[in-house]
């Protein structure tokens, strides 16, 4: 009952801003072509339009998109008021810390493979009159948003810049425990990101791949359609493992179910741990809740360490995204039977199996 008023509450508020919109009076912007409800949103269309074509390929769901979304992820989650209660500098979260300072913390082991998206976005920081915080959370809400069936993620604008550079061992590993995770992210954000919302946040892998996990299969992506934000990443994390992509026994990996898919040893354990167990298996089939969920974490990870106040939201510049392709289902080769239940509450849902030969993934095209 609390899930579903929450997700009607997520409902509600989108439809509610929307109706704001209608009703507020707009801003031209001096380019002439667009109008906002608030003038300091006019400068992201040219930022928009710029990374559409000149990163994102002219709008798609790429590897570039999936990278400028994890570093959303990395940049934010470094904070921690337990550091800070403790006398120490406990990073500033979604504060640009990891382009402005990339020579220290693209070298930290979970941020090992960033620094190449921090280099292709260099650029576009330098063209543009923005924030380098505010840049990256727009970056990756722009390159979501070329992803059929994503949600339109948050954007804000009056990031304050960080002044020095996160501290190690702030952003979790694909090898730390749940009971890591979990404690990590609620420290992050003052205990809001508890087991339940950390899966919501996982959600994010729908859309991912791994380069570094196993470096001889660079690219390697975490369910089999990359390419779509759907509900097979949480389908085929639950299928038990006999392979892996390439050489095997990587730290952080373990065996997946299908061929060139790379399974995290994280999103294996948190996938089957009896706290997050049904929650996971409660996002199989259901697009909705893969879009809502993750759109109402994004927006509160997106502004760790900042205040809300400050900001100003923008979200109207970030394109609604293409509608969602294609249905839950078990790649060919696989069934109900290969599922590892780990739901004791409710039965695995009944899914088709895709027709023809066992399936196989192909990595996913580097930057």
């Amino acid at each position: 009952m609390i899930l579903q008023s929450l997700v009607s509450l997520v409902s509600l508020a989108a439809t509610l801003t929307g109706t704001y919109a209608a009703l507020t009076r707009r801003v031209a912007c001096p380019d002439g072509k667009n109008t906002a409800t608030n003038a300091a949103c006019c400068q992201l269309f040219a930022v928009r339009d710029d990374l559409q074509e000149n990163l994102f390929h002219g709008g798609q769901c790429t590897a570039e998109a999936h990278e400028s979304l994890r570093l959303t992820f990395h940049d934010a989650i470094a904070i921690s008021p337990a550091l800070e209660a403790q006398g120490q500098f406990g990073g500033g979260g979604a504060d640009g810390s990891i382009a402005i300072f990339a020579d220290i913390e693209t070298n930290f082991h979970p941020n090992i493979g960033l620094d190449e998206i921090v280099e292709l976005q260099k650029p576009f920081i330098q063209r543009h009159n923005l924030s380098v915080a505010d840049f990256i959370q727009f970056a990756g809400a722009i390159g979501v948003s070329n992803c059929p069936g994503a949600p339109q993620l948050a954007a804000f604008v009056g990031r304050k810049d960080a002044t020095q550079p996160a501290p190690d061992g702030l952003v979790p590993e694909p090898f730390h425990t749940p009971d890591q995770i979990f404690d990590r992210l609620a420290d992050a954000s003052q205990g809001e990101f508890d087991p339940i919302l950390t899966v919501w946040l996982l959600t994010a892998h729908t859309v991912a791949a791994a380069n570094d996990v196993d470096p001889t299969v660079p690219g390697s992506p975490f369910d089999s359609t990359p390419g779509l934000w759907d509900t097979q990443f949480f389908v085929e994390t639950q299928l038990r493992g006999t392979m892996f992509p390439g050489t095997g026994g990587n730290q952080g990996e373990v065996e997946s179910a299908v061929k060139g898919e790379l399974r995290l040893q994280s999103d294996h354990t948190i996938a089957r741990d009896s706290r997050t167990a049904c929650e996971w298996q409660s996002f199989v089939g259901n697009q909705t809740k893969a879009q809502q969920m993750f759109q109402f974490v994004f927006h509160d990870l997106s502004i760790l360490g900042q205040d809300i106040n400050e900001l100003v939201d923008c979200t109207e510049v970030v394109p609604i995204p293409p509608p969602p392709q294609g249905q839950a289902h078990f790649p060919a080769g696989l069934t109900l039977n290969d599922v590892e239940q780990a739901c004791a509450e409710t039965p695995f849902p009944s899914l088709p199996t895709d027709p023809g030969p066992a399936t196989s993934v192909a990595p996913v095209p580097l930057p």
